[in-house]
């Protein structure tokens, strides 16, 4: 059979560069109007009974380079289960082998939440009780951006998901706090409503997602450098996300991301902010500590410096809504690799502990919502 190399859908993104018998040589196509990639995502059909060598050529000029070793793909049969393959990273070519026990296969850099599991998500969620959709406004290719609101408390707590696209891992978190909260089984998300409003952005960038971008938008911008001044021309997604948070006010945000290097869960916060205080701080470094001792898919050892005193970067949503609503805010970084202080085999970093540390997260939030 002739092997074909496919990546036009949703979400799809590599390109064919060579097929020299059993090696494939590819190489990821950049961000629209953006040096950003690293993201890939593509199929692979007719390669039954043969084991192929996978080459990513340019990977050495990816925007995170330094994130390759000691990472390895996922690939999946069923586009439901996403395991580990193998991973070598040397002079700047990334390479996996795989063999074809059938006709086709999917790879990509992590398990891919595509827009059209977005839009069951939320038709799932906008007919639970006391869920309120509302679409806060249209990107740059006219897709939704969408809200999902629940809870009847006074707290304002803000989650939001994947400013950076090829993040995937951010919307399978939001997928879990979502069952979660809307489990009337579940007394400890049933007294977090009762004391809080939740507003859920499951994905602040579907033109990246649907487009198989790493980090920006259909315009080339990083929606998580706009929080500043955001603008309908470039950052139409952060303009109406954070003119509804001036509406509501927040307490409590947490920005979900993944992170390429960092074999770990880990938060950053917002030391630097122009107005920041002991107290504000103390509650996020509590926050961190209580996950911890909760749940072993999360630590504190790792992670990024922190900004030194008015240094922080008033762009990016953590230290914009820390400074502009003295929001006990923060971003949660997810790894594409394992992870390591729990590792799985099989599946590495996955869905299913996404979802899982997402549970853990909010059971935490519960328990010092209080405090805020």
């Amino acid at each position: 059979m002739t092997l074909s190399i496919n990546a036009a859908f949703d979400s799809g993104n590599i390109r064919l560069i060579a097929i020299d018998g059993d090696r494939v040589d590819l190489e990821i196509v950049p961000d629209h109007q953006s040096d950003f990639f690293q993201w890939f995502h593509f199929r692979v059909a007719g390669a039954r009974g043969r084991t192929l060598t996978f080459r990513i050529m340019n990977a050495g000029q990816a925007a995170y380079a330094f994130g390759w070793p000691g990472y390895r793909a996922r690939v999946s049969t069923d586009r439901a289960a996403w395991r580990l393959t193998d991973g070598h990273y040397a002079d700047g070519v990334f390479s996996f082998t795989h063999a074809f026990e059938g006709d086709v296969a999917w790879f990509a850099y992590f398990a891919p939440y595509s827009m059209e599991r977005h839009h069951d998500l939320i038709a799932r969620m906008a007919g639970k009780p006391g869920v309120a959709h509302r679409e806060l406004g249209q990107t740059l290719d006219g897709r939704a951006i969408d809200l999902l609101t629940l809870g009847e408390g006074g707290k304002q707590v803000w989650l939001y998901a994947r400013q950076h696209p090829g993040e995937s891992m951010a919307e399978w978190w939001m997928e879990g706090a979502l069952e979660k909260l809307t489990d009337p089984a579940d007394a400890t998300a049933q007294a977090l409503r009762s004391k809080a409003t939740l507003h859920l952005v499951p994905n602040m960038n579907p033109d990246g997602s649907f487009r198989g971008h790493l980090r920006t938008n259909a315009a080339g911008v990083n929606l998580n450098r706009e929080w500043h001044a955001p603008t309908l021309e470039r950052s139409p997604e952060v303009f109406h996300v954070r003119a509804a948070m001036d509406a509501t006010g927040v307490d409590f945000a947490m920005d979900v991301h993944g992170d390429e290097a960092i074999p770990a869960n880990f938060l950053a916060g917002f030391e630097g902010i122009p107005r920041w205080t002991d107290e504000q701080g103390e509650k996020f470094y509590n926050y961190g500590r209580r996950l911890a001792a909760a749940t072993p898919l999360f630590q504190l050892e790792q992670g990024y410096p922190k900004s030194a005193p008015g240094q922080a970067n008033p762009s990016m949503s953590t230290n914009q809504l820390a400074e502009r609503f003295g929001a006990v805010a923060m971003t949660l970084e997810m790894p594409f690799k394992d992870h390591d202080p729990s590792p799985d085999a099989a599946f590495g970093w996955s869905p299913e502990r996404c979802k899982a540390l997402a549970h853990a997260c909010l059971d935490t939030l519960a328990g010092m919502i209080d405090e805020l």
